[in-house]
Parts: C-alpha cells; sequence; structure tokens
C-alpha cells in the first residue's frame, strides 16, 4: 500500500482556484486510455438486479441509481470508522446514468456518516471510455463536496490504480492541498486491503476480484503479494466472531448478554455520557486488537484501567459487527428493511412483536444495548448523540444482509427501524 500522491481535496483558497481550471480544452480530448471497452454483456450492470427488491421503490427519487449497487456501506473498518464503498465497474455507459443525480446519492450516503470518522474505498477497475465521468463533473462534485464532508474522512484507498487515476490526481494537484493527500492510499492488491478492513464484509464485485487474480498471476513467484489470510479457526474462549448462543452456554452464569457488552456498556454508562461524539470517533488500531485478544484469549479486561471511553465505544460496535449473525437477524431483514410501510399508530405494536419473536440471547442483549443508548440520548444536549444519530451508528452493526454490505437504499430503512426503537424503546420492553 502506497500514498505517494499527494493531495487534498481540501478546502479553503483550493476551492476558490478550482474555478480557474481551463478543462474546456480538455473537455474535448479523449481521457487518457484505461482499460478495453466492454462487452454489452459486461458493461450490463443491471444484469442480476432484483428489480422486485423492497429496498427502494420504481418511483423512489433516487431508484436508477441505487439499483446499480455503485455505493455500499461496508459496516466499520479495523479502527472503528464506517466504510463507504464505491465500485468503478458498476458505473453503466454514460447514456444510462444521471450524474447529477449520482452525486446527490453519494451526498446523500455521506451526509448520513460525516460528522463521524470515516473511510472511502474506491475500487478503480472497470472505469472505462464508456463510463467515465467528464473532467468538468469531477470539478463540479468537488465543489459540492464541502468542508464538512472532507473534515473526518481518514482514509482513501484507490484499490488497483492505473496511470489514468494517478494522471488525473496529478492535473487536480494545483488546486488541491497538500494535507488530504497523506490520507490517499493506492492499494495494489485486495490482501493489503486486509490491514485496514475485513475483505470478507466487503462487498467486491467478481470484476474487481478476478482482476486481482491476473494481477497475482502476472507476477513472478518471487515477488508474490501475501494472500489475504486464512480465517483462523476459534480459540477455546474466542468471544468475537460466536454466537450468542455459544457465548451464553461458555458463560459461568448463563447470562445471556454476552461479557463484551456488560464490560463495555458499564464502563461507558459510567464515564461516557456526557462525552461528545462518543460513537463517532475511531480507535487506535493497536489497542483495539490487543482488547480483542485478551477477550479471545479468556483474560479479564477492565476499560477503568484503560480510560479510554472510545476504546471502549469500538470495542462495542466491533463485537456486534463481528457476530456470525446479526443482532436482529437475517430473518428479519425483509420485515426490517420494510417497516417503513408500517401506519406510525401500529409501530410500536408491530415492533414489539418482531423483537419478541428473537431467540432469548438476542432479546436480552437487544434490551440490555437499547436501555443503554436510551441513556445516552438522554444527555445528547452534551454528547450531541440523540437517537437520530445513535440510529445512523448503530443501524449498520444491528443488521446487515447475507452479502455484508448494503446500499444507501437498504440502510436507510434500517437506521429509520432502529431510531424508531430508539424511541419506542419504553413501548417495546415492556
Amino acid at each position: 500500500m502506497s500514498s505517494e500522491l499527494l493531495v487534498d481535496l481540501g478546502e479553503d483558497p483550493a476551492t476558490a482556484q478550482l474555478g480557474q481550471l481551463k478543462l474546456s480544452t480538455l473537455e474535448d480530448q479523449q481521457w487518457p486510455p484505461d482499460e478495453l471497452p466492454l462487452s454489452k454483456s459486461e458493461t450490463d450492470v443491471s444484469q442480476g438486479f432484483d428489480p422486485g427488491s423492497p429496498h427502494l421503490p420504481w418511483d423512489h427519487p433516487f431508484y436508477d441509481i441505487a439499483r446499480h449497487q455503485i455505493i455500499e456501506v461496508a459496516g466499520d473498518d479495523n479502527f472503528g470508522r464506517k466504510v463507504i464503498v464505491f465500485s468503478a465497474c458498476r458505473l453503466p455507459p454514460h447514456h444510462q446514468l444521471d450524474h447529477q443525480k449520482l452525486l446527490m446519492y453519494l451526498k446523500a450516503t455521506l451526509d448520513q456518516y460525516v460528522e463521524s470518522d470515516y473511510t472511502l474505498i474506491y475500487f478503480h477497475h472497470g472505469l472505462t471510455s464508456e463510463n467515465k465521468p467528464s473532467l468538468s463533473w469531477l470539478r463540479d462534485a468537488y465543489r459540492e463536496f464541502d468542508r464538512k464532508y472532507k473534515k473526518n474522512i481518514k482514509a482513501l484507498y484507490i484499490v488497483h490504480p492505473t496511470m489514468f487515476i494517478k494522471t488525473l490526481l496529478i492535473l487536480f494537484k494545483p488546486i488541491i492541498s497538500f494535507k488530504f493527500g497523506r490520507k490517499i492510499n493506492y492499494v495494489s492488491y485486495l490482501s493489503e486491503l486486509e490491514d485496514v478492513v475485513k475483505c470478507e464484509q466487503l462487498v467486491i464485485p467478481t470484476r474487481v476480484r478476478e482482476y486481482d487474480n491476473k494481477l497475482r498471476a502476472s507476477l513472478k513467484p518471487s515477488v508474490q503479494p501475501p494472500m489475504s489470510p486464512p480465517r483462523s479457526p476459534p480459540l477455546p474462549d474466542q468471544v468475537f466472531g460466536v454466537s450468542l448462543a455459544v457465548l451464553r452456554e461458555r458463560d459461568p452464569d448463563g447470562d445471556p448478554v454476552p461479557v463484551v457488552m456488560r464490560d463495555t456498556i458499564s464502563f461507558l454508562s459510567e464515564q461516557g455520557l456526557e462525552i461528545e461524539g462518543i460513537f463517532r470517533r475511531s480507535a487506535n488500531v493497536t489497542l483495539v486488537k490487543e482488547v480483542q485478544l485478551k477477550y479471545n484469549s479468556g483474560a479479564k479486561v477492565n476499560f477503568r484501567d484503560m480510560e479510554d471511553v472510545h476504546l471502549a465505544a469500538v470495542i462495542l460496535k466491533t463485537f456486534l459487527r463481528e457476530l456470525p449473525e446479526p443482532l436482529l437477524t437475517f430473518q428479519l431483514y425483509n420485515d426490517i428493511v420494510n417497516f417503513a410501510s408500517v401506519s406510525s399508530d401500529n409501530q410500536a405494536e408491530v415492533m414489539k412483536t418482531l423483537v419478541e419473536g428473537l431467540p432469548e440471547e438476542n432479546y436480552a442483549a437487544l434490551r440490555y444495548l437499547i436501555t443503554f443508548l436510551a441513556q445516552v440520548s438522554a444527555n445528547s444536549e452534551v454528547n450531541k448523540m440523540n437517537n437520530s444519530n445513535l440510529a445512523v451508528v448503530f443501524g449498520p452493526n444491528l443488521l446487515w444482509g447475507r452479502d455484508y454490505g448494503m446500499s444507501l437504499s437498504a440502510i436507510g430503512p434500517i437506521n429509520n427501524f432502529t431510531r424508531t426503537l430508539l424511541d419506542q424503546q419504553h413501548l417495546v420492553f415492556t
């Protein structure tokens, strides 16, 4: 992984200079060659899309964009930051895509996360002369993304960069500052992403995986990059990545609420309720791994000794995200995504019925978590985390699809369900 470039999508004087770029002559030129044009079957990204998907109705303003699954949310990275994925190979040809609407869709996705630390991963493979956006569109997009979008982005990973993308960034170098350059990283092989995020939680397009394999095959054996590490067998006392039912069986007291949730929530209830932006900040990845190893080795963990609120918050989110099945279960996925169709008068009753149908361990852990989050929200004047903000943070950690990734069309309903659960928790858990 490298960050040799280094430009920043910064703000201030740079933005003013942007309009001075003479892009008109470039617009009349061909883009630098990147990849060979694709056949019609390869560019028809609508193949495999289920038109009966409940995520967005056909008349939704973003339906035409969402159906291509260009932008997805992939949980948290190893630092506890939200991961937004953009796949260039899913961009359809120019005439099939409203690029202005794509920009608004991207902003709508980021709007949910820009107040928290977040990471962008851009899969560049698949960008061709048929689907590349124009330079003028890139210029307009740059203007749209003001300081609020740039402040909390902690890293941008460009996967499988080509000379085209490097040339493009150099072209824009005069108008953007150096500061953000340290956040831009070139990733030559998918295995390099493992230091940042578990690749299995990313919905990596098949074409991107195949291209990565082709790159590896072209290398001499002596310079082969490391493969993504295989999943290691669970330790005898493994806690992360283990089902709630197994954790309950192991617990000496048979407590249905896992020890990680008890430890983190107990500490956060004492020392985190008045911390501004609790659950929005990332943590030191080395410390996160050390705490996970302690739990997985059966050792006791005392967050009071570490006195790090954000570490405990990241550990809680990481534990939920690494469950083999989400706390709200795959079985409830469609009910929750479609929950908006339930009338407001009946929502509390329907929600109560849904959660009471959860396995006992899931219900107990969910109730424990939601009761705590209600305490956090009660202090929102100080910590700035009301029910809506908490829903954005915890929604993707309470429910995801079987393929891990979630487009904006799915994440919106999941977050709305989570917010309603927080609003109605006094009625749901009675």
